[in-house]
């Protein structure tokens, strides 16, 4: 909350701040310059690279947003703050997309990761957010500064939130696709997007959100129907960015809150029971296949050498998998991608029929295993295997259907075939593998003939 003194500094600002306007950029106090105007010079402020000092319309534009936020101090305590430039200050009506979500737009067109470090104390912190949404560094790309630069910048945001919270979450978006056309190439793009996931790696805190890939086409560029002038969402790219945020917001329990009401068909029998992990186990990890030739470029992979049974638990013991209102959720490995297995403590040697629905952020790989054969469960139009699919629903419920007789499986994703004939073993347990990016399933059930 606010501090008397502070409410008495913001009301004298308030009163003053047509003239603010109107002058010359005018400094009134210490106080001023640090909360409303813009710097006049780089000299001893935090971060480096650029910062539209001499651009008087971003100065403007700086006043006039970082003004009217002060009235909303206190009503915006606890939001999730969307923290970034023109493409997050575009974003009409955070609340119709993340509706019961209290939520605080702090972007600021034009701006550059150096000038939002300068305002984060203020235009973030002050605000003791429940979670930030950063989408940063675009404009420092097109100032021609370094991706390292950018990372650095980032970098100091990342460790600044975490001094004055050690638990807040963070959602750290990838820079989104634009065009050579507007001084950003998309191997430029690729190469800051992979300095700001190493910044992150590691941190329980930050999950790093494939936004780039959800928007690029084959040639890494900004989609027309997306971004009508090659750098700006329109509403139907906002739509899609929502739509991606979503599950991670729902996973760190800002959505979604509710457990649904769903009632099985006759026969079939839960395989999860949407509180608890009950059912659930690791099994220990095979030994590598002494015929296969190691791949340099493979992920790394969780060594299990005691199996676990995470009965009456709402997580496994790493933390990977967890049961969060009614989803058995497989979050964002922080290494960035990490494959690891989650079994059924009990094996299936008849024929059955195993349904669920699962919900993937962009470019998640997941998979499915049946009787210990893994089948691509995954974010199937940007990870593939399957990317032909008509009726699949992007960062949405899709409901896979699979019929086991003897060996081998027909599946289906939304009615769908996937495979006509899949072969699997004899016998074995059920599971669920996570690689990269967040995968969701409910309503996972199993009818045995």
């Amino acid at each position: 909350m606010l501090t008397s003194l502070k409410r008495l500094r913001i009301a004298a600002l308030g009163a003053g701040m047509c003239s603010l306007l109107q002058a010359d950029h005018h400094v009134a106090s210490d106080f001023d310059r640090v909360l409303v105007a813009p710097p006049t010079t780089l000299e001893g402020l935090p971060g480096e690279g650029p910062f539209r000092i001499h651009n008087e319309n971003f100065l403007k534009r700086w006043v006039q947003r970082r003004s009217s936020w002060i009235n909303r101090a206190e009503e915006d305590q606890g939001a999730v703050v969307f923290f970034g430039d023109s493409i997050t200050q575009g974003w009409p009506n955070l609340s119709n997309y993340f509706p019961g979500m209290k939520s605080a737009n702090r972007g600021i067109g034009s701006d550059t990761t150096r000038g939002m470090l300068i305002r984060l104390q203020e235009d973030v912190i002050d605000l003791n957010p429940s979670a930030v949404v950063i989408l940063a560094g675009t404009n420092d790309l097109a100032d021609k500064a370094s991706a390292e630069m950018i990372a650095g910048n980032i970098k100091r945001i990342l460790d600044a939130l975490e001094a004055h919270n050690s638990e807040l979450p963070i959602v750290l978006c990838q820079l989104l696709p634009s065009s050579p056309e507007k001084n950003r190439a998309p191997e430029d793009i690729k190469e800051i997007n992979e300095r700001i996931a190493a910044v992150a790696k590691g941190d329980p805190r930050i999950t790093v959100l494939d936004t780039y890939t959800l928007f690029a086409n084959e040639d890494g560029n900004a989609r027309i129907e997306e971004f009508p002038d090659l750098l700006h969402l329109n509403n139907n790219g906002y739509g899609k960015w929502a739509d991606a945020l979503r599950p991670i917001l729902a996973t760190l329990g800002l959505l979604e809150t509710d457990t649904e009401d769903f009632q099985q068909e006759e026969g079939y029998v839960s395989l999860f029971n949407g509180r608890t992990l009950n059912g659930w186990g690791f099994r220990i990890t095979p030994p590598p296949n002494p015929n296969r030739k190691p791949n340099p470029n493979a992920p790394p992979r969780t060594v299990i050498t005691e199996p676990e049974n995470f009965y009456g638990q709402r997580a496994s013991s790493d933390g990977r998998y967890a049961a969060i209102n009614g989803r058995l959720v497989v979050t964002t490995p922080t290494e960035g991608r990490r494959i690891q297995q989650l079994w059924t403590t009990r094996e299936f040697a008849n024929d059955f029929i195993l349904k669920l629905e699962f919900r993937a952020t962009p470019n998640a790989d997941s998979g499915v295993f049946l009787r210990g054969r893994q089948l691509q469960c995954r974010d199937y139009p940007l990870a593939g295997p399957y990317t032909e699919l008509t009726r699949y629903k992007p960062q949405d419920w899709n409901e896979l259907v699979i019929t086991v007789k003897g060996n081998t499986a027909r599946c289906e994703c939304n009615g769908e075939l996937l495979e006509a004939a899949f072969e699997i073993p004899d016998n074995g347990p059920i599971g669920l593998e996570g690689d990269r990016g967040q995968m969701e399933y409910r309503r996972i059930r199993i009818k045995e003939f």
